[in-house]
């Protein structure tokens, strides 16, 4: 198919490009390079050929000129912090949703067969475990309502104009080219490479369902080849609990020198607890994690270890001046 990517030069986004291309798609790119940058691409099998357009997804005309003949798009492009979407609801109401808006709007101008949707378990809440596909929402962020409202117009595109849309809720993904991102486990092994201190807000007794990128690739190429997924939610998550503090520990255990940790005060808008079901992602789209937490952890480690002190003759990935 012929693929195009928002927010394709991004962490996920470019992990699914390479992911996309090895299995003989055609990628395009928008991406407004806010925090995606195009050197990722540079560095993964057939990314240096991927045509970024930079723009906006709340840019209308944009968005319709990157998609015009395309078949399919995967709309990852999104604010991605609980903290900042406190901050400005605006702002991420802004991007979060208007922009998934407009890209539904552009998709369905242009003709597009179908679309793929990154949605997140902030979109339920956390007051319920294991999460599931039949859960009543109860966001507890605006990044959470946000992430919902995206949810509703793409299931709204589907049933008033017939666009075949897949809604993926992305538990806590982890992995390569994740530099940018202020997740905890991005967090955790810069903080780890650099201060030697990691800090935990809140006892640490609060869980998070850890994906390893790849596996997560693999349910949004699923998402995108298979025809069952038109008009359904998934979960897709490694369907184990892990808690900030064991996190903490395991990053301890492979780093190289004493890494200390130190306890702030819990964050407000944070999900307390939370395990994806994926049986549902198992039986219609073939979705079976494989990664392990230890291994995960230490492919990640190892890629930002390259990144934060790079050869001297190479080409660095690190923070732009």
């Amino acid at each position: 198919m012929r693929i195009l990517v928002t927010g394709g030069c991004g962490f996920i986004g470019t992990n699914v490009v390479a992911a996309l291309i090895g299995r003989g798609h055609q990628v395009s790119i928008l991406d407004n390079l806010a925090v995606g940058r195009r050197a990722y691409l540079q560095t993964v099998p057939g990314g240096r050929d991927v045509e970024v357009t930079e723009g906006d997804v709340r840019d209308q005309e944009a968005v319709r000129a990157a998609a015009k003949g395309v078949e399919a798009v995967l709309h990852l492009a999104a604010q991605t912090s609980v903290a900042a979407s406190i901050r400005s609801p605006e702002d991420d109401a802004s991007i979060n949703v208007l922009g998934t808006l407009q890209v539904l709007t552009a998709s369905l101008r242009e003709g597009v067969r179908k679309l793929v949707f990154a949605s997140s378990n902030a979109a339920v809440g956390g007051d319920v475990l294991p999460v599931r596909e039949d859960l009543i929402p109860r966001p507890i962020s605006p990044y959470g309502a946000g992430k919902l409202a995206g949810e509703a117009y793409c299931l709204a595109f589907w049933r008033s104009a017939g666009l075949d849309v897949t809604i993926l809720r992305f538990s806590n993904a982890y992995g390569p080219f994740s530099l940018h991102k202020s997740s905890v486990v991005a967090r955790f092994i810069q903080d780890a490479l650099t201060s030697r201190v990691l800090t935990i807000y809140g006892d640490g007794r609060q869980t998070r369902d850890f994906v390893f990128v790849g596996d997560l690739c693999q349910a949004i190429v699923e998402a995108l080849e298979r025809p069952a997924a038109c008009g359904e939610v998934f979960q897709i998550g490694s369907g184990t609990e892990t808690s900030i503090l064991e996190l903490a520990e395991r990053l301890q255990a492979l780093v190289p020198g004493p890494v200390t940790l130190r306890f702030e005060p819990a964050r407000k808008g944070e999900i307390i607890r939370n395990r994806s079901e994926i049986a549902k992602a198992a039986s219609l789209l073939g979705f079976h994690p494989v990664v392990p937490l230890e291994v995960g952890l230490s492919t990640t480690l190892q890629w930002f270890q390259g990144v934060l002190s790079p050869p001297a003759c190479g080409a660095s990935l690190g923070p732009a001046g």
